[in-house]
């Protein structure tokens, strides 16, 4: 099945910034590399250096006007963005299903193309790569290495323990602006926008009923496996 050609020519743009960006990131690492050096004399240069390249850095930071958030490049803010716009950027040209986030649109095509997903054999969650069911595991493992400093909860991966420091510091920075609810995460708000835009991006290949939840879809497959 060939790509939508929609989707390949919206991104050729962001592409081009993107390795522009790259390319700005490469080079600073150079000069910091470059100035890493042993000794009070040139510890006091490499200083100011990174003083310089941080502040080169800093300009190069975009700021979402919806929740604050500051984002590296000018494509990572316009794929942000979508977040509080629901933009369907990507649309199926086999079925014309539109979809806000590129990682949906890709589980969805597994319709068409039959492709198998990579499933979590502990609770039935689906990914795209095997890479992201490998960290995903963590979940499920007795071993949880990092601890919250204010009530000694542990985690087996540190972002859920960041996700549980915001929640002791009150801190829901992702804002809907049609009902103006506001969220931890990025991912919760956008669970949260299918409910105003109706996207189901979770599909059932046995009988193709659509979901807004990916648990509602794993509830819904135990129908078929009675």
């Amino acid at each position: 099945m060939k790509d939508p050609e929609p989707c390949r020519t919206k991104h050729t743009e962001e592409q081009s910034e993107l390795i522009e960006e790259n390319k700005e990131h490469e080079k600073l690492n150079k000069e910091e590399d470059k100035h890493v050096k042993t000794g009070e004399k040139s510890l006091s240069h490499s200083q100011t250096k990174q003083k310089d390249l941080k502040k080169r850095r800093d300009e190069k930071s975009f700021i979402c006007t919806q929740c604050g958030k500051s984002l590296r490049s000018k494509p990572g803010l316009k794929n942000h963005m979508r977040i509080h716009t629901g933009e369907k950027l990507f649309t199926c040209d086999q079925c014309g299903k539109s979809f806000t986030e590129s990682s949906n649109f890709k589980k969805h095509l597994n319709i068409h193309t039959g492709e198998k997903l990579h499933e979590c054999d502990q609770c039935g969650k689906t990914f795209l790569w095997s890479s992201v069911l490998k960290n995903h595991l963590k979940v499920h493992s007795k071993e949880k290495p990092h601890s919250c400093s204010l009530c000694g909860k542990s985690f087996s991966q540190l972002q859920s323990l960041k996700v549980h420091q915001k929640r002791h510091a009150g801190v829901r920075e992702y804002k809907c602006f049609d009902c103006k609810k506001t969220f931890i995460t990025a991912p919760h708000l956008k669970r949260h926008l299918m409910i105003h835009t109706g996207e189901k991006p979770y599909n059932c290949t046995v009988c193709r009923k659509s979901f807004n939840q990916s648990s509602n879809l794993r509830v819904h497959k135990k129908i078929h496996s009675q």
